[in-house]
This record gives C-alpha cells, structure tokens and sequence, in this order.
C-alpha cells in the first residue's frame, strides 16, 4: 500500500515508534526490506538516494520501488534520500515518489531554507511529504568526509531554536537534526545528544529523523525513539551483511550462477533489517 512521509510519520507518532528507511538501489535490496516489512506487519520507507544514481539509475528503480510498494500488503513510503538538485526531486516526484528529503545542510542557513521552501512548493502539487537537515554529520551520505563538520571530523549539532525557525519557515513535514550520529561505519562509539532531540522535538512538534543510523546500539535507538525519532536511515549495515553473506558462499562452494549469490545476499539483508524493525517498533 502506497502512502506519503507525512502518512506514514504519523502511524510512527501515534504508536511512539521509529519507522525504518531502508535504501534499494537494487531488487535484491527491496525484496529484502519488503519481505521483512510483510513478515514483521509493519510500515516501512523504502529509499532512493541521488548518489546511488551510477549504481542504479532513479529512472529505472524508481518507477520498480513505486509499484512494489503499491502491491505490498504493508503500508510504504517511496522517498527520495538526500536530494540537492530541484531537478532531480522533480523526476522522483513524476515517477511518483512520495516523499523526498531535500538536503541542504551544506549551505549556509538562509540559503538551506530558501531552497527547502522551494522544495516544498514543488512537492505540493503531488502526494509528497518533505524533509530537510539542518546542521552536519561527521560525515557525509555514503561514509565520506565532511567539510562542513568541525576540523576534528566532529558533528555541527542542530541548534534548538534556529530548527524552530527553520520547520516553521520551511513548512516540512520531517526534520533531521544533527546530533551526533555519522554516515558509514562508525570508527568509535558516537557521542549521541538525546536531550538535544528532545528539546527539538517539543519545540517544532515534527517527527525527527536520524541520519547515520547504522552501527547505533539497540539501546541508542530506544533513547532516541523516546525521545521523539520517527524515522531511522539505515542501509550501511544492511548491505554489509550481504557482502559477508557473498563472501562466506564463496569461501564455502564452487559457485557457478551469479543468482546463488543474490538470493544469498538477499536473505542476509532480509535477516539484518528484521532485527533492525524489531528494534525500531519495540518488538
């Protein structure tokens, strides 16, 4: 069943539970996510984001994403992960893409405001929520290195009162403040500021989003949802499991067809996420 960010965001709110956004660039990754979300009964946001264009081009998974989700027996979001370019959000959004974070956490704040509001105007002519990031993860989408966290490689954490300002000026549906988390593996444990999600959270009165979800602990996740996240990006984990899955079947057999590999891969990724749900919903 295909339903918006907003839609969905708010069956997280209600229940007080995190909805996971799982990236699928492949169908591998989606029947994997799906097929969890099914298992599990439990709504899901299945994600696209535009530096995986060379991997899998938006318009060939996109249109793929729209009608699993729509065939699905759970509800799910189609979302556009980490946009910059209005271009780009305009495709997903005629494909019929029905969420899509703009990303603007690179510019300066009147610019990143300016140009989610326009985001936001050209998502409302279709059934779209939107997203925006204000602050810097310690890295960036796909584990690089960010220029704009401090010198130290540190997060610049999402100030309380300017995210009021930004959710109220911007008229986003979901906010993803900066407070401590990294895209990619994390090389040591993150310093996470859950008082800080708490403030933001009861001052705009949006569900928050964790960027950087992958490699946080069960216990982290739990603070975090209590304190107001409703949806967790997660992918880096997800996909290493299927790169372990891959080794260790090769490592094991004489593998001839590429599909063995996939349908191993697959199931790894399946078996990753459902204990990533399970968390995120409380199981």
């Amino acid at each position: 069943m295909l339903v918006n960010l907003k839609e969905i965001l708010k069956m997280a709110d209600d229940r007080k539970i995190a909805v996971g956004a799982f990236n699928t660039p492949n169908l591998e990754c989606l029947n994997a996510v799906l097929g969890a979300a099914e298992d599990l009964n439990l709504p899901v946001i299945i994600s696209h984001a535009e530096l995986h264009e060379g991997v899998s081009p938006l318009r060939i998974i996109g249109p793929v994403m729209v009608e699993a989700a729509k065939r699905s027996s759970v509800p799910v979001c189609v979302h556009l992960d980490h946009c910059e370019t209005m271009s780009y959000m305009e495709e997903a959004l005629k494909i019929g893409f029905t969420g899509v974070m703009y990303d603007g956490s690179s510019l300066p704040f009147e610019e990143n405001l300016a140009n989610t509001k326009a985001a936001v105007n050209l998502a409302s002519g279709y059934n779209c929520g939107v997203e925006a990031e204000l602050g810097a993860l310690a890295s960036r989408e796909g584990g690089h290195g960010d220029s704009q966290s401090s010198g130290s490689g540190m997060p610049v954490y999402t100030d309380p009162e300017e995210a009021v300002l930004f959710c109220s000026a911007s008229g986003i549906d979901a906010f993803a403040p900066s407070f401590g988390t990294a895209h990619g593996i994390y090389r040591s444990k993150p310093m996470l500021d859950f008082e800080r999600v708490r403030t933001i959270y009861e001052k705009t009165g949006l569900p928050l989003v964790m960027h950087g979800g992958s490699g946080v602990s069960d216990d982290d996740y739990r603070k975090g949802i209590k304190m107001g996240l409703r949806k967790i990006n997660y992918y880096t984990y997800m996909s290493r499991a299927a790169t372990l899955a891959v080794k260790e079947k090769l490592e094991k057999e004489d593998v001839t067809f590429f599909h063995d590999l996939a349908l191993a891969a697959e199931l790894a990724m399946k078996e990753d996420v459902e204990k990533a749900m399970k968390v995120f919903a409380g199981l």
